[in-house]
């Protein structure tokens, strides 16, 4: 299967692991390092089971490793679509269902998945490499429609992904994944589940995409969002009324002013701000309060007067 988490090599380790005389690589760079393969089937049939894969169904597996994961997924796919970065997983997977009924509905892909073109799919299961959890979550969620992915992260991400306001873990991946999916956590995965054992304890989580997606530009979004959650228990007002901010919203006004051929208002930006955040009623509020309909209203009432983040 897949792999997770990312080890540094340290003096006097043990020898390295091997599985199927495959050596598992630990430390390095790219994330073709630091495997970690899932070694009980409680958890593989538990991942195939959540995703309800139906007979029709195309299946993404990013990172299959071996293919612990992908052959319980064979049987139950119309096809999986495997995309993985190690050439010598690669073989090892092809070895595996050579010869068996099961070839003719696998596709590998060598390659790395957040930088190649999106394969089509209906549903994404797979126990992903940890240091690629947050880029390839937002190119799934950018990309082509899909009915839902069931993804083994490390526990703090997926904490974090189902985080609410309020809580501890609260942030802007909260708020940017909540508003394009609905997030659940499904179940706990301790590290003693994978060989050799990585560091964290791990989670699964299901992803189901928003259908339609929210009517808004998700890049000035996100650049509210990030300013938000840049100092995330301070009131707005004192996150917005620093001198940086109100110079980049004050550029960001008057080049919009002049793609639109308005003019510039008269009215100073720190006060457009003040009367911005007053009529919301955040004048005291916290970004780690926020929920995403608060977000979307002080988008909004930051863009009719103007204002803009990117």
């Amino acid at each position: 299967m897949g792999k997770v988490g990312k080890e540094k090599p340290s003096v006097g380790r043990a020898a390295p692991y091997r599985h199927v005389g495959v050596q598992l690589k630990h430390g390095g760079t790219g994330y073709d390092f630091g495997q970690h393969l899932l070694k009980n089937p409680l958890v593989t049939v538990a991942m195939v089971e959540k995703a309800a894969v139906r007979s029709t169904d195309v299946v993404c597996e990013v990172g299959p490793g071996t293919g612990n994961l992908t052959l319980k997924l064979l049987e139950v796919a119309k096809r999986v679509v495997a995309v993985e970065l190690d050439p010598r997983m690669v073989v090892e997977l092809q070895k595996r269902v050579q010869g068996t009924p099961l070839a003719p509905k696998l596709q590998i892909i060598h390659g790395d998945f957040v930088k190649a073109e999106q394969p089509f799919f209906d549903v994404m299961v797979a126990n992903i490499p940890y240091q690629i959890s947050s880029p390839l979550v937002f190119k799934l969620l950018s990309g082509p429609p899909f009915r839902c992915a069931v993804l083994m992260v490390q526990r703090e991400f997926a904490m974090r992904l189902c985080a609410k306001p309020g809580d501890e873990l609260y942030c802007r991946l909260s708020v940017n994944t909540q508003l394009l999916a609905r997030v659940d956590h499904l179940m706990k995965v301790s590290r003693n589940s994978f060989r050799p054992p990585p560091k964290v304890d791990s989670s699964v989580v299901r992803i189901e995409p928003r259908h339609p997606k929210p009517q808004v530009n998700f890049v000035e979004w996100d650049g509210l969002v990030r300013l938000c959650f840049g100092r995330k228990n301070k009131t707005l007002p004192a996150i917005f009324n620093t001198k940086l901010v109100l110079a980049m919203l004050d550029a960001n006004l008057r080049t919009h002013c002049a793609l639109a051929g308005k003019p510039v208002p008269d009215t100073p930006i720190k006060e457009i701000v003040a009367e911005v955040l007053r009529s919301v009623g955040f004048e005291e509020a916290r970004s780690a309060k926020l929920d995403l309909d608060d977000f979307m209203r002080l988008l909004t009432a930051f863009n009719s007067r103007g204002v803009h983040f990117c």
